[in-house]
């Protein structure tokens, strides 16, 4: 096996992927498997409890919605899909994500 040389440094690599609000057209970089809470309330989206509860956060999910975390039990339990999903539960895996505000 071999060795990773001490005198060349480790590169950590941070992939970024993008949010964009279809309707202001403001868009922003975000890390893969963030959550995207921090990044769409910059982008316009309105939060209540952050804890899946209320539903002040519904976004409409018009492409990407493969680049998003599973549903949690919080979103099945507001009946939503992978269309229609709480920001406070998400996170980006990978790609680009444009969303309308519910």
């Amino acid at each position: 096996m071999k060795k990773q040389n001490p005198f060349i440094p480790k590169l950590k690599i941070n992939l970024m992927s993008r949010i964009i609000n279809l309707k202001t057209g403001k868009s922003e970089e975000i890390k893969e498997g963030e959550k995207i809470r921090e990044t769409v309330e910059r982008l316009g989206v309105p939060f209540g409890c952050e804890d899946g509860i209320c539903g002040t956060c519904m976004i409409d999910i018009i492409e990407g919605e493969d680049n998003l975390s599973e549903l949690t039990e919080q979103e099945k339990d507001l009946m939503r899909d992978r269309k229609h999903r709480l920001a406070c539960q998400c996170k980006i895996k990978k790609g680009e994500v444009k969303f309308e505000i519910n």
